[in-house]
């Protein structure tokens, strides 16, 4: 299974819920961002960008704990900034566990391989690491030399004390796909878990130069998408036909809601309008309708996976091809 069989099942249980009980708008995925702080300043980043004026400040704990309980999403992404650099992090990982939620834990990797020896591997906790490259790449695009090899050696060590790890790549316009194919052979000779692969934002803090437009990316989709058939990708066969031009979706913006320092991020992961005081006002307040490609300018390039997975969760019931695609995908 390519998934781990505790978070298919906490997840198809919770969709089903949501489904009988004919709710509609149900997140996914808590996108916590308990500390905006870096201890990189990568070329694609917005949240460096964006947050500046607020990035020494830092959620609570207790602030944390409370936006977990909030919001009824099965899984936490416990992201940044980088969240190793957030002093209770560790407690905070132990407090989500123990409530049942499932953690993403989004890194550069840069403390990681430290920070091994005070986590330890549960069912429900898997480490992201992001990987843009090989290493002149990689440690071009953030911006400092020798993030590669501490990265592939957290890696390592994560393997060897029996984590599960993924790696999350964005492709830019400058992305070779051919240094992105070896790069995921040589993730999958490391023994990694699972693999994500999306295009980068367009953040208007950040400049356009590095990123992708629509047609580029259905260009440069159609070869990742082969490229599926023989690494371990987590992302799903829907989302990546979508990338590729074949599948038309609409964004899902309440399925990936953030929680950060300011608030509840409204509307979504990428584009800030506001926040809110509490996951409930977020929701009830939020004028969904105003986003998505077609509605705003924003979207207009947007094709990123925290939009639009969670379409592909509404929608994959809606045909038995596209469900038998995710069932042998997912068994595979």
């Amino acid at each position: 299974m390519r998934f781990p069989w505790r978070l298919n099942y906490d997840l198809s249980k919770y969709i089903l819920g949501n489904s009988l009980k004919k709710i509609d708008r149900y997140p996914l995925v808590l996108m916590l961002e308990p500390t905006h702080l870096c201890n990189l300043a990568c070329s694609g980043c917005g949240r460096i960008r964006e947050y500046a004026g607020t990035i020494q400040e830092m959620m609570s704990l207790e602030e944390c704990l409370a936006a977990v309980d909030e919001c009824p999403a099965p899984i936490v992404t416990i992201t940044g900034g980088e969240p190793l650099l957030y002093p209770p992090v560790y407690d905070l990982v132990n407090e989500v566990l123990a409530r049942g939620k499932h953690i993403q834990f989004c890194t550069n990797a840069l403390l990681l391989g430290d920070a091994l020896d005070r986590l330890s591997p549960h069912p429900n906790f898997t480490l992201n690491v992001h990987m843009d490259g090989l290493e002149e790449t990689h440690d071009r695009i953030l911006e400092r030399k020798g993030t590669f090899k501490i990265a592939v050696e957290s890696i390592k060590k994560a393997k060897r004390l029996g984590f599960r790890v993924c790696t999350n790549t964005t492709i830019f316009r400058d992305s070779d796909l051919l240094e992105m194919e070896m790069l995921f052979s040589m993730l999958t000779d490391l023994g990694v878990d699972g693999i994500l692969v999306a295009p980068g934002f367009s953040y208007v803090a950040v400049g356009e130069e590095l990123f992708l437009e629509r047609q580029e990316i259905e260009r440069k989709f159609r070869e990742v998408y082969a490229m599926s058939k023989r690494f371990r990708f987590w992302s799903t066969p829907m989302y990546l036909r979508f990338l590729m031009g074949e599948k038309k979706l609409q964004c899902t913006p309440w399925g990936n809601p953030t929680r950060n320092t300011q608030g509840w991020k409204a509307p979504c992961y990428l584009i800030t309008d506001g926040h809110y005081k509490s996951f409930a006002e977020l929701m009830e307040k939020t004028e969904w309708g105003r986003y998505g490609v077609g509605k705003d300018e924003r979207c207009a390039q947007c094709m990123m996976h925290c939009g639009f997975e969670p379409t592909v969760v509404r929608e994959i019931s809606k045909s038995w091809r596209d469900m038998l695609e995710m069932a042998i995908w997912n068994f595979t």
